[in-house]
């Protein structure tokens, strides 16, 4: 009888769990093994090494926060401002948030992540300026705004403020709102 192997997303998988969870040092072959409850040896089968790893975890990090999340918004549709509302949300959920914290974290210590980050960014406010276009004519207004949204989408976990009366759900609102309005309708 044959003995099933792990199979390759799996490791991927649990590797981008490890990187989320403790940065790329916890993505060792050791503990994503133990964390599968296999040996580490069916590893092996599927990456040179560990370095291998990393860089399918990168990959599919990418391709899960880029192409995947445009393509399930496509697929959605709406107008401009859900679809971007949609974007942010796939793109920043609680699966793909930590990850991508992780990562922004890890390319401050590596050049070629740093790299691969900037691509990620570029391609997601491509995306968010394709959307945001029909509400501005103006480029300098239009490069501002999405600035703007994803320093928002990026950064909000990150800020301990608090709002006075307002909830933080109250402030994104308005910020959305403010984002969103036509250049030529005002605040």
């Amino acid at each position: 009888m044959a003995i099933a192997r792990t199979p390759r997303p799996r490791w991927i998988d649990a590797g981008l769990q490890a990187l989320a969870s403790g940065g790329p040092d916890a993505v060792q072959v050791e503990s994503l093994a133990r964390s599968l409850g296999v040996s580490k040896g069916g590893f092996y089968g599927y990456f040179a090494d560990r370095p291998a790893l990393l860089e399918e975890v990168l990959a599919t990090w990418e391709a899960r926060s880029t192409e995947d999340v445009i393509a399930r918004v496509e697929q959605e549709g709406g107008d401009a401002m859900a679809r971007a509302l949609r974007a942010a949300e796939l793109t920043f959920s609680p699966a793909l948030r930590p990850i991508d914290l992780a990562v922004r974290d890890w390319a401050r210590r590596d050049a070629a992540v740093a790299e691969r980050l900037r691509r990620v960014d570029n391609a997601r406010i491509a995306y968010l300026r394709e959307l945001l276009e029909p509400v501005s004519t103006d480029a300098d207004d239009l490069e501002a705004r999405c600035f703007l949204a994803f320093s928002v989408a990026v950064a909000d976990p990150l800020i301990a403020a608090e709002h006075g009366t307002r909830t933080r759900a109250d402030v994104l609102a308005a910020v959305q709102r403010r984002l969103f309005a036509r250049a030529d309708a005002g605040p």
